[in-house]
């Protein structure tokens, strides 16, 4: 099924992120864990796709899987690491293999320099090649508080805008612990005249150690509500696996209260974060 089929349809709709193995030895417990949150029935799945698409082979491997699994599967693809001949060939696997669905970005620049290539410096060009290639639903991905390396909030939204053209039908934003963010993000893109969907990208933080990382790469600023929580309850495993799940949970129930019809949840891997994400909404999303 096509992704806006889902997301512009009159149900609520609540997804899970997970990412591929890097080695072979781990493959079959990252698909057990992918697996366990494909049972909670989620509106689809979006599988990552490794830097360089070194791990590209799994990734595929993981979203032929869930579509077994009667789970729609998004598919990431990046380009900045590939030739407009190995995203040909990765699109071929892709339709061959009843992928309908892809997520097409950037991708992080490597740290070996020799592995950037020269074909694409941004995810516009990957889009255009994909609305060619033919056959996809192709969505973006979209920073509510502006790209980290991008000049300016303005400068960005004229950078959706060029996604949108060139045959992006949706986008998902990256993480953000202020949902007045993603309010006032949408009122900048309706302004700029940008009307697709706008999938809402949620983190449980369960692990203080990774905040400094996720706000580093999502361009996130966090606000002292959520700085008090981790104050308090950082030194607890199993507090903060708690305060988080709780403090994403009231994100998305604000956020369907206040008419998003999308929300996509970076659960990376952990199906007990995704259980009980899932758990705290049956009602709602029922």
């Amino acid at each position: 099924m096509k992704l806006t089929e889902i997301i512009n349809s009159d149900s609520l709709s609540l997804s899970f992120e997970v990412f591929p193995p890097k080695t072979d030895d781990t493959f079959e417990s990252v698909k057990q864990a992918t697996e366990e949150i494909a049972e909670l029935n989620p509106s689809y799945m979006s599988v990552t796709y490794g830097a360089g698409g070194g791990n590209s082979g799994y990734s595929l491997q993981i979203a032929e899987n869930l579509k077994k699994k009667n789970v729609t599967p998004l598919a990431h693809l990046t380009c900045v690491s590939s030739t407009k001949d190995e995203i040909k060939a990765h699109l071929t696997d892709f339709k061959n293999n009843g992928i309908e669905n892809i997520l097409a970005l950037r991708g992080d620049r490597p740290k070996d320099e020799a592995q950037l290539k020269t074909d694409y410096a941004y995810a516009s060009e990957l889009i255009r090649d994909i609305k060619e290639f033919g056959g996809f639903c192709i969505g973006g991905a979209c920073y509510p508080e502006s790209h980290p390396e991008c000049e300016s909030s303005f400068k960005d939204i004229e950078n959706l805008k060029t996604k949108v053209e060139a045959g992006c039908e949706f986008l998902t934003t990256q993480m953000f612990f202020d949902n007045n963010v993603y309010y006032n993000f949408l009122y900048r893109l309706n302004n700029a005249g940008i009307n697709v969907p706008v999938v809402a990208g949620i983190m449980p933080v369960t692990n203080p150690s990774s905040i400094k990382r996720i706000c580093r790469i999502s361009g996130s600023a966090l606000p002292q509500r959520f700085v008090r929580i981790v104050d308090r309850f950082g030194d607890n495993a199993e507090a903060m696996l708690d305060a988080g799940i709780a403090y994403a949970t009231e994100q998305i129930i604000d956020l369907f209260a206040n008419g998003a019809k999308a929300v996509h949840v970076y659960s990376m891997n952990k199906p007990e974060v995704a259980k009980r994400i899932k758990n705290n909404l049956k009602s709602i999303i029922k």
